[in-house]
């Protein structure tokens, strides 16, 4: 999953619930009626970008025949929560499920669109299958509306082949990064280090493993935004030089562009987090053998300082019938506890669930698309270096929204990245007030 770009449209966070369908008892369901929903035809519909269901499904529908699942691609960050956001607004068209980024959640559950899959299900005790910092971006002013599907430590995937051509060393630093960044656009202007025409999930990665602290939330309703310039230096006085002279390729994250630039080696490597090596996999076959993975580049030689980039999980809405939730939840279980953990992790997916963060057969896997590297190790290891003490805002959704009117305008050269993250935090600081939080 990629991290969330934006929703284009927004509801407040006291927002309507989006629908009255029948709903299962307010009290843990039973898995006796669970079973009993899996006996009957049903057909269910996930929303996702997501290219790593398709094994997953493949066996729960073998296990209960009765049960269609259609995974259908409604858009890439803002096109899907537009559309999620427009179907609970509207009252119906939503689907069963749907993927919701734990950053994206908060706006979601707050607005009282979503399945609390404790109060409904019960599951709240599955709390110890799962790492203690995924667990929790699941759980929401006390409800649990996901359950932690894989997690996204950062990394630097390059493809080795390209690298080589152009006599590229793998950078350890930022600095080393923008020196092979103008290196290999020299050698050839068509070719690309990186591509990025301004993604918000992409920048407050940035900002995080660089010790910025921009987001901090208090309780329920107490918020601090601070976007400003001395915050935001180190990743911007990297950042900016790399978009003045035109090194990045200026093309979004999964679009049909960027794609082909994977594919054809104008694109050289992406920063992102370790379900990339999934979305590489399915989206790019044939660079199988060429990617390879490495640890995420710091600002100073020997910091092991990482982020977390993307990562979430499959929300069920209430529009869903009751039957659809039963059989969906039966799902959920399969995909996160169950048989389709291993095919999740198989399909490039980097698991939140304990056991296998454990399991030396997961960190000694080879990874043929990457020429057999364990890149699992890499990820473990930048999962253990993320910098501590990141939050996200209670509506980051809405944040992501107008970053393209703001911070995103650095790319077309209309602001710098410094002027436009201040005018990012202070719309943020306007409207969480207009939403009623205390902001400073």
């Amino acid at each position: 999953m990629t991290a969330a770009v934006g929703l284009a449209v927004t509801a407040g966070l006291a927002g309507c619930s989006g629908g009255n369908s029948e709903q299962p008892s307010s009290s843990a369901v039973s898995q006796s009626e669970i079973q009993a929903a899996l006996k009957k035809k049903t057909t269910l519909t996930i929303w996702t970008w997501a290219t790593t269901l398709t094994g997953i499904v493949k066996a729960f529908e073998q296990k209960y025949p009765n049960v269609t699942i259609n995974v259908v691609n409604v858009g890439t960050g803002a096109a899907h929560y537009t559309k999620l956001e427009n179907a609970i607004k509207a009252g119906s068209g939503a689907p069963d499920l749907a993927t919701v980024e734990y950053q994206v959640l908060p706006q979601f559950a707050l607005e009282g669109s979503l399945v609390d899959l404790d109060k409904t299900f019960g599951w709240g005790d599955l709390k110890d299958k799962f790492t203690p910092a995924i667990w929790n971006s699941t759980n929401v002013n006390g409800g649990l509306y996901e359950l932690p599907h894989n997690a996204g430590p950062m990394a630097l995937f390059y493809n080795k082949a390209v690298f080589d051509k152009f006599g590229i060393d793998v950078p350890k630093t930022w600095d080393e990064y923008a020196a092979a960044a103008k290196k290999i656009h020299a050698a050839d202007p068509s070719v690309y280090l990186a591509a990025d025409a301004g993604d918000a999930g992409f920048t407050t990665s940035m900002l995080w493993q660089s010790g910025a602290k921009p987001f901090k939330t208090s309780g329920t309703s107490d918020v601090t935004v601070d976007l400003g310039a001395d915050s935001t230096k180190k990743f911007t006085d990297f950042y900016q030089p790399l978009i003045d002279d035109k090194l990045l390729m200026p093309v979004s994250g999964f679009s049909n562009e960027w794609y082909q630039g994977l594919a054809n080696g104008k694109i050289a490597s992406l920063a992102s987090g370790a379900w990339m090596a999934g979305s590489l996999k399915s989206g790019v076959p044939t660079g199988a053998g060429q990617w390879r993975v490495a640890p995420l580049p710091t600002y100073a030689a020997g910091d092991k300082a990482s982020a977390m980039n993307g990562g979430g999980g499959y929300a069920m809405l209430k529009q869903s019938p009751k039957q659809h939730q039963l059989v969906a939840s039966a799902f959920l279980k399969f995909m996160e506890t169950g048989d389709g953990v291993p095919l999740s992790i198989q399909a490039g997916q980097f698991p939140a669930t304990v056991a296998d963060l454990k399991s030396d057969s997961f960190l000694d896997a080879k990874n043929e698309y990457f020429g057999g590297q364990q890149i699992n190790k890499i990820f473990a290891q930048s999962a253990e270096a993320a910098v501590s003490g990141w939050q996200y805002l209670p509506y980051q959704a809405y944040a992501n929204t107008i970053y393209g009117d703001t911070v995103g305008q650095a790319y077309t050269g209309k602001t710098t990245l410094a002027k436009g993250l201040e005018a990012w935090g202070s719309k943020l600081k306007d409207y969480g007030t207009q939403q009623g939080f205390s902001v400073k």
